[in-house]
C-alpha cells in the first residue's frame, strides 16, 4: 500500500449528503474481486448518460476536475452496503483523499485499508472547503498528514484529529498484511520455539 504523507491536488466539490456505496460503484462492477480497472465505474450512474456518453454537468466530468486526488463531500459519505469496492474504485480513479463531517463505519475503516485518508471536519470547516473547492482548477489543496492540517489555496489552516493507530498506518503505508509483516520476526521465533517444544507435530 502507497505512504500517505502529504497530498497536494485538486479538490473536487460533492455537495451531496447520503452518499451510499451503490452510488459510488453501483452492482453492475461487483463482478470482480481486482483492486483495478474500477475508476471508470465510480459513480457511473451520475457520470454517464444512458448512452454511456459523459454528462458534461457531473464534476468529475469537467475539465477543472478530471485529475482530482480530493473529495469534498456532504454529511455521511458512504453509507449503504459495505462493499471494499467503493474505496477500490475512488483509488484506481485518483482520489486518495475524502473530506467530509461524518462516514459510515465500514467505508471509513475500508478506506484506510486501501491508502485512502477520510477526514472528518466540523460543518463550518466542510462550508470553507466546499467553498475553496468550487473554484474549479484553482480548487488546489494540501492535506499534510503528519502534522494533520489541510491548507487552502488561499493559504487558511484547518486542522483535523485523526486516530493514531490509524495515522501511523497510513504515513508508513501499512494495511494488514503489513501490519503483519511487521511482526515477521516475533512470528518466526514463536515458530521455531513451538517446533522445539511439539516435535510430534512437525
Amino acid at each position: 500500500m502507497d505512504k500517505f504523507v502529504k497530498l497536494t491536488g485538486v479538490a473536487a466539490p460533492l455537495p451531496v449528503v447520503n452518499i451510499d456505496t451503490d452510488m459510488i460503484i453501483p452492482k453492475d462492477y461487483l463482478k470482480t474481486i481486482k483492486r483495478t480497472g474500477l475508476g471508470k465505474g465510480l459513480f457511473a450512474e451520475a457520470r454517464y448518460n444512458e448512452d454511456g456518453s459523459e454528462n458534461p454537468d457531473f464534476v468529475l466530468n469537467k475539465p477543472a476536475y478530471r485529475d482530482a486526488k480530493i473529495l469534498v463531500a456532504g454529511d455521511n459519505f458512504g453509507c449503504g452496503s459495505s462493499r471494499e469496492h467503493a474505496p477500490w474504485a475512488l483509488l484506481d480513479f485518483g482520489i486518495r483523499c475524502v473530506i467530509s463531517t461524518s462516514f459510515a463505519d465500514i467505508f471509513y475503516n475500508n478506506c484506510f485499508k486501501n491508502g485512502i485518508l477520510p477526514i472528518k471536519v466540523s460543518q463550518e470547516d466542510l462550508d470553507k472547503l466546499m467553498d475553496d473547492a468550487e473554484r474549479g482548477s484553482n480548487a488546489i489543496l494540501t492535506v499534510d498528514l503528519e502534522n494533520l492540517e489541510i491548507t487552502g489555496p488561499d493559504g487558511g489552516l484547518i486542522k483535523f484529529d485523526l486516530d493514531e493507530f490509524k495515522r501511523h498506518c497510513l504515513l508508513n503505508g501499512l494495511d494488514d498484511i503489513g501490519l503483519t509483516m511487521e511482526k515477521g520476526k516475533a512470528i518466526d521465533e514463536f515458530e521455531k520455539k513451538n517446533a522445539a517444544s511439539h516435535p510430534w507435530a512437525a
